[in-house]
């Protein structure tokens, strides 16, 4: 329902400021001192913060990475999806997050669209209550909105880079950096409101849910068999600590923030 959807985004609109902000900051400082390739910190920060796969790929051109930056930072990010989504919904429950909380916490701090949502699935289950699913994506889904803002910035700081260098750099793209699945995403939540307010019944999309459920778990299923662990960990020991440090700060961040 689209008054849920502005309720819920503008509700946790300044946890998601604070755990991007996070995320971005841990990526710079460990890219400084622990002299991290600057690409690869940039797009593991901006997966971990905004939106995983989806937001590395919208980043990728502007920062000009190379095809290998991008299948190790996407590779990271999906370790720790998984990770959360095994995790976070007993750890939601044991530490006495209520429903609305651990929506905004699987929303703020798991890396990806699909991730958030296998997590909020599973939480519903194990909490017994149904909403959890919708307000988290719901969330997950204003988060992913700052793709636009961070592209253009990175875009311009690339674009003066290069102008000292004499270079041309990459053109911003709004049609590049722009999620289309939330414009999907607007359109099923208008298609909703519309049939509610003519009086029909919620439990009517009921297995259009079900469905979307299982193709979740068919994305996941795909993403984990195009994912070689073992080659990254042998290959990847700097990206990993990138995304582990971004991936707890958020979660810390997420979690205080919601205390306060």
């Amino acid at each position: 329902n689209i008054s849920v959807v502005l309720a819920t985004g503008k509700q946790s609109l300044p946890i998601i400021v604070c755990t991007i902000a996070t995320s971005l900051i841990v990526a710079y400082v460990l890219h400084k001192v622990m002299n991290i390739p600057g690409k690869i910190s940039t797009l593991i920060g901006v997966g971990s913060s905004i939106c995983g796969g989806s937001a590395i790929a919208a980043t990728a051109p502007v920062i000009e990475a190379d095809d290998e930056d991008v299948a190790r930072s996407i590779s990271v990010i999906f370790l720790f999806n998984v990770l959360a989504a095994l995790i976070f919904p007993t750890l939601g429950h044991a530490i006495g997050l209520g429903t609305e909380g651990f929506a905004v916490f699987a929303g703020t701090a798991v890396n990806d669209t699909s991730s958030v949502t296998a997590a909020a699935s599973t939480a519903e289950g194990i909490y017994g209550y149904s909403g959890i699913l919708s307000a988290a994506v719901t969330v997950k889904l204003t988060r992913t909105l700052a793709i636009i803002p961070i592209t253009l910035g990175l875009s311009l700081i690339r674009a003066k880079k290069s102008a000292k260098e004499g270079k041309q750099a990459a053109k911003f793209s709004l049609k590049r950096a722009f999620p289309m699945f939330i414009l999907y995403f607007v359109i099923a939540a208008v298609i909703t409101t519309v049939c509610i307010h003519m009086g029909i019944d919620a439990g009517v999309f009921q297995p259009i849910k079900e469905l979307s459920k299982f193709m979740i778990i068919m994305a996941m299923a795909a993403i984990g068999l195009n994912s070689n662990v073992i080659q990254l960990i042998k290959t990847g020991g700097k990206p990993i600590l990138v995304g582990a440090s971004c991936w707890c700060g958020i979660t810390i961040v997420s979690l205080i923030m919601q205390h306060i």
